[in-house]
């Protein structure tokens, strides 16, 4: 029994075993140390809040736009490609595939300010390209707000005109194509007029040389070009004057060209008419911020004074308490 106590004892006397009960003691009777330290903390975590910045995100959903959205710019398509032009889900797709883009390029050119902006654009389900999430942080709601719809706005009017412009390009070229083929067919009535003034022109000296001067046929619509000279010699020059005077004879497809031309020439699409973007969800107004959360930080501070105060007291208890070795 006596050398049961003596080791007990001995175990009670070694500095190097923690007595919780002794820590909890210790703690306790310095508690109006640790409640100083918490109170700074708290007092230094407020101070951090009332200069921190906030962050407010707000945020909106987009979609691909409507069909009379991009209307103006799907018809002038028709007008340009008529049956090779693409339907209105290609062109609607397009349309908010090039404002995604748009989008992204502003993010980027934001962030790398020596100022950052966080402005962001992402699909609001994953796996699914549509709809898209637009959010945009600041230093209150109002401001994130408002600053999100300018910015969805700019993007819009961007993209618009981008899209006016690609389709001025694409006029321009229309035209001169059409104008071309123009040319070219006027080339082959042109030839061919010539080709039948020739030809009567040729019948003329077979029937001059056979001494034919009138017609030797009843039924002209029987005649071919081996049987022409038969008209004779007075009727083919009065052919040949009648042919030189008439106009150009162009087929079906010259006037078709002709007034797709005069179409295309008329085409004057407006940028303010088109919207590549069709809204969701408008920018909303957030309700809480992002950052710093009050709630949060007072907490942590409450957590730390009492843990650096804690520290504190049971160090300075442990130098007092400290017997070297001998």
């Amino acid at each position: 029994m006596s050398q049961n106590n003596y080791s007990q004892v001995n175990r009670s006397n070694d500095p190097e075993q923690i007595d919780l009960l002794d820590l909890v003691l210790q703690l306790w009777r310095g508690k109006w140390m640790i409640a100083t330290f918490v109170i700074v903390f708290i007092a230094l975590a407020i101070g951090y809040l009332s200069v921190a910045k906030e962050k407010w995100t707000s945020s909106a959903i987009i979609a691909q736009p409507d069909a009379a959205q991009i209307a103006t710019y799907s018809n002038a398509l028709n007008i340009l490609y008529g049956s090779a032009a693409p339907s209105m889900l290609d062109i609607q797709t397009r349309a908010i595939g090039r404002f995604n883009s748009s989008f992204s390029a502003l993010s980027q050119a934001l962030e790398n300010q020596e100022d950052p902006e966080k402005l962001t654009i992402a699909p609001t389900t994953t796996g699914q390209p549509l709809p898209l999430t637009v959010s945009y942080t600041s230093t209150s709601a109002e401001a994130a707000q408002k600053q999100l719809a300018q910015y969805i706005q700019q993007v819009d009017e961007q993209t618009a005109k981008e899209l006016a412009l690609d389709l001025k390009d694409n006029i321009k070229e229309q035209i001169k194509t059409l104008n071309d083929s123009l040319v070219n067919q006027e080339k082959v009535a042109q030839e061919q007029k010539d080709l039948r003034i020739k030809q009567i022109a040729e019948a003329l000296k077979n029937a001059e040389a056979a001494k034919i001067t009138s017609p030797q046929l009843q039924q002209t619509q029987d005649v071919t070009q081996e049987t022409l000279f038969l008209l004779g010699s007075e009727g083919l020059k009065s052919m040949i004057d009648n042919e030189a005077s008439r106009p150009l004879i162009f087929s079906s497809a010259y006037y078709q060209t002709k007034r797709n031309l005069f179409d295309i020439q008329n085409l004057n699409v407006n940028p303010d008419t088109i919207h590549v973007y069709r809204y969701v969800m408008k920018p909303d107004l957030p309700v809480r911020r992002d950052s710093p959360k009050k709630a949060v930080i007072l907490v942590l501070a409450v957590l730390l004074g009492a843990m650096v105060g804690s520290g504190v007291l049971l160090g300075r208890n442990a130098l007092r308490n400290y017997k070297p070795k001998a």
